[in-house]
């Protein structure tokens, strides 16, 4: 089976590198719907057997894009939802090192257990969004799934396929509308592509 991790298209919160979470549920701006269109240009030749997405707007609008050029329905999976960011969701860095200067701390130190405030940790984010992807793959053994969601949720997932520790998360970058691709042959995984935008240049 052939995994493709599609990161949804900006939001406003995105340009204004605001916390997004699992629970705001943001729309695409002008500039995210054009790069849904872009990436669903760039993959409308994937022979694909589903498309799945997180139900937030972000992620499913950018998913409902792709699956004009392939006449398949999305299927939504709640699992696949942002990590839930609790208090601190909707605010910027700066407020976040001055509000939860504790949490902050904590964070940049890597503990995988750490919850955000009211929120989930990445230990939670990446066993549910993992036992999505395991969901999708008994359902899917052969052919190519598009997977639509977000950044937390897409790095946890490669982290796990790869088995690193989830720690290394803050070594990868995955940009607005990149996309990754997993291969998934006789028992093992292999990375073939990763944060991939150049159908956006």
């Amino acid at each position: 089976m052939r995994l493709i991790l599609v990161r949804h298209g900006e939001t406003n919160w995105n340009r204004e590198r605001r916390i997004q979470g699992g629970f705001t549920d943001i729309e695409l701006n002008e500039v995210g719907r054009k790069q849904a269109e872009k990436i669903a240009l760039a993959l409308k030749e994937e022979k694909l057997t589903a498309i799945y997405s997180s139900p937030l707007k972000r992620a499913l609008k950018t998913a409902q894009t792709i699956a004009k050029f392939h006449g398949l329905k999305v299927e939504t999976d709640p699992a696949l939802r942002e990590i839930n960011s609790g208090k601190v969701d909707g605010l910027s860095l700066e407020e976040i090192k001055v509000k939860y200067a504790a949490f902050w701390k904590e964070w940049r130190e890597g503990k995988d257990t750490l919850r955000f405030p009211e929120g989930e940790s990445l230990e939670q984010l990446q066993e549910r969004a993992w036992g999505a992807i395991q969901r999708i793959r008994e359902r899917h053994p052969d052919g190519a799934v598009i997977v639509v969601c977000h950044v937390f949720t897409i790095l946890a997932t490669i982290c796990r396929t790869l088995e690193l520790e989830l720690g290394n998360f803050r070594r990868l970058e995955h940009n607005v509308a990149g996309i990754s691709i997993i291969d998934f042959k006789e028992g093992t995984a292999s990375l073939v592509l990763f944060n991939d935008t150049c159908h956006l240049e």
